[in-house]
């Protein structure tokens, strides 16, 4: 068993501590630095600056990607720490030399984030270094990474299924509800949605991102679920087409434009265009193609 510890400042963790979010961002002002140090669901820890010099929580890793400020505050709002917006725009600027408007960050998406009362802070582990700027992996193979892990389970015990993981066949409770390994949130479904079809509408092939919304194919209040295969990345008006039922794409990936939108509006050109063409776009993988 391994664990990151990242290192964050006093005032994201109090912003965050006690909100009991779903998902959480770390978030990192650069745009341009891959995080490849954890696999989905393994442990991800905070770590105070000095001087305080404690891990204060954690959480589970689901992904990392690079967002422009503008899509990782309408994914996850005040689950990025801040209270705004330009609170967000003003902490980034903190940290960067230069910076235009909505500048790229690097998002470490957590789910089923855990914060310590002050009591029960840990102490950072012996050998970290002054010099580490970004964090540092620490596993149990070590006297010094099984040592913190063990201080990290004794708090949470048995809490999010911590130490134990089932498969999604352990339970018929749906996706969304449970096992904080395996769940996601709306803001993780977003981003998750996005980068499975690559940033494009899939069925306009439009990439411009302020303009594409992550579309529920069974929504969840009629019991769907957040998992990619089902949503669907759609540009904003298509979305809205998508939500009233003008528009639906079928089993087989075809895009079908109903009647009703020409006889109750007399219009509708540009969307009958689409009627009948297999979608464009798909993600690559099969697991996160559409199939509520």
């Amino acid at each position: 068993m391994r664990a990151f510890v990242g290192i964050t400042d006093y005032a994201w963790y109090q912003s965050l501590a006690g909100r009991g979010y779903d998902e959480v961002n770390f978030w990192k002002p650069g745009g341009n630095v891959n995080f490849k140090a954890l696999t989905p669901g393994e442990l991800f820890l905070f770590k105070l600056h000095a001087p305080y010099n404690a891990i204060v929580g954690g959480g589970f890793f689901v992904r990392f990607s690079l967002l422009p400020s503008f899509l990782a505050w309408e994914a996850f709002g005040t689950k990025n720490g801040t209270e705004t917006f330009g609170q967000l725009e003003t902490r980034i600027a903190k940290y960067r030399k230069s910076q235009g408007p909505n500048p790229q960050i690097g998002c470490i998406i957590l789910n089923s984030p855990f914060f310590f009362s002050e009591s029960d802070w840990i102490a950072a582990p012996p050998n970290w270094g002054k010099s580490i700027v970004q964090g540092k992996t620490y596993d149990d193979t070590t006297q010094e990474g099984a040592a913190l892990l063990e201080a990290v389970h004794q708090r949470l015990g048995g809490l999010y299924g911590y130490g134990h993981h089932e498969s999604d066949s352990a339970s018929n409770v749906r996706e969304g509800q449970y096992l904080a390994t395996y769940r996601i949130g709306q803001g993780t479904f977003r981003v998750l949605v996005t980068e499975a079809y690559n940033r494009r509408c899939a069925i306009s092939g439009e990439k411009t991102l302020p303009v594409l919304d992550a579309a529920h194919i069974v929504p969840f209040s009629e019991e769907g679920s957040y998992s990619v295969k089902n949503g669907l990345l759609l540009r904003t008006d298509i979305h809205t087409l998508y939500d009233k039922g003008y528009l639906t794409v079928t089993p087989d990936y075809h895009v079908e434009v109903s009647n009703r939108l020409k006889s109750e509006y007399g219009n509708g050109k540009i969307y009958y265009a689409y009627h009948g063409l297999q979608l464009p776009n798909l993600p690559l993988e099969e697991q996160e193609r559409p199939s509520p």
